[in-house]
């Protein structure tokens, strides 16, 4: 069905709330996590919902009925005539930013996020060289000692001792394929300050290491918070990184609408090409901001777009 793809790196700029309705306990307004993990996750219809939504704006000649947008996206009325060439996989969590003792913070992740972080690399731009570490529990395996602190990694309240090794092949992968170019001072970071914790201890963190926010609804008569008007929204920290797939066919079209005089058809790789590199008049997404998820009014949900085509390793 799909004859291209590529890799898609998120990197959170501001909180991201991708919300998943309401929930029973403590945080009225939770994230998307995925089920079996619990990780922090980006719907794949979400994100090609915003992604739309921004080239409705930065594309405004080509939102008409044969437009690009519609050409790439599908229509936006009579979804039946035909299917969009664009998909978007759900992105899958990375690394995370979690307060250190020492270097404000460090990007932790686990064999678990980096294995299916390699299977997704490899699915779009072939063989990756670097391998999926193991960890034990109550370990951290470390790019470098920089974070160290008596010998010991300190991550919030908890305590860690230095696994025998290091993950340096991994963080300067990731940070020359995650973070665009211009992000050099936080690119130098993610290779020095990359931690690797076991599964069971990197789970701890992906449930509750997030940003969650207080709202009050304020009467309009009174001035004071309504009754019941105290609520919670869950966020993910900005610096998290989350991965996905984009993958493309030939560009659709509706059962009799084409005859010989017809425009070529948009290839599979004629299709991500427009999306994340573009063209003068119809730039393309890949290293600017894409707004995803709600309150963007309030400044949450600017992630960098970084795709990763065959042959980037």
């Amino acid at each position: 069905m799909f004859e291209a793809r590529q890799l898609v790196f998120y990197y959170a700029l501001t909180p991201v709330h991708m919300g998943a309705g309401s929930a029973i306990g403590a945080i009225d307004s939770p994230i998307q996590r995925e089920v079996h993990t619990r990780h922090p996750m980006f719907a794949g219809a979400g994100l090609k919902g915003a992604l739309r939504h921004h080239f409705n704006r930065a594309w405004p000649g080509e939102n008409g009925r044969s437009g690009l947008i519609n050409r790439i996206f599908g229509p936006d009325t009579g979804a039946s005539d035909f299917a969009g060439a664009l998909s978007l996989s759900d992105a899958q969590l990375v690394a995370l930013p979690v307060r250190s003792l020492k270097g404000g913070f460090a990007w932790v992740t686990s064999p678990v996020a980096l294995a299916r972080l390699k299977r997704l690399a490899e699915l779009a731009v072939g063989v990756v060289e670097w391998n999926v570490p193991t960890v034990a529990e109550n370990q951290a395996l470390m790019a470098a000692d920089g974070l160290l602190a008596n010998g010991k990694l300190i991550l919030e309240a908890f305590e860690f001792r230095k696994a025998e090794g290091d993950c340096s092949d991994i963080a300067r992968w990731l940070a020359g394929n995650a973070l665009t170019k211009a992000n050099t001072y936080f690119a130098d970071k993610l290779k020095a300050d990359l931690v690797v914790l076991s599964d069971t201890d990197f789970a701890h963190f992906a449930r509750h290491a997030m940003v969650v926010e207080p709202h009050v609804r304020i009467n309009d008569e009174s001035g004071t918070a309504d009754d019941g008007g105290l609520f919670y929204v869950e966020n993910l920290p900005p610096e998290s990184i989350l991965v996905g797939l984009a993958q493309a066919s030939i560009e659709r079209f509706k059962k009799g609408s084409r005859n010989e005089g017809s425009a070529a058809l948009l290839s599979a790789e004629d299709v991500l090409e427009a999306v994340f590199d573009g063209a003068e008049s119809c730039p393309g997404i890949a290293g600017k901001p894409l707004q995803i998820g709600g309150d963007a009014s309030t400044g949450r949900g600017l992630v960098i777009v970084q795709a990763v085509a065959g042959g980037d390793k």
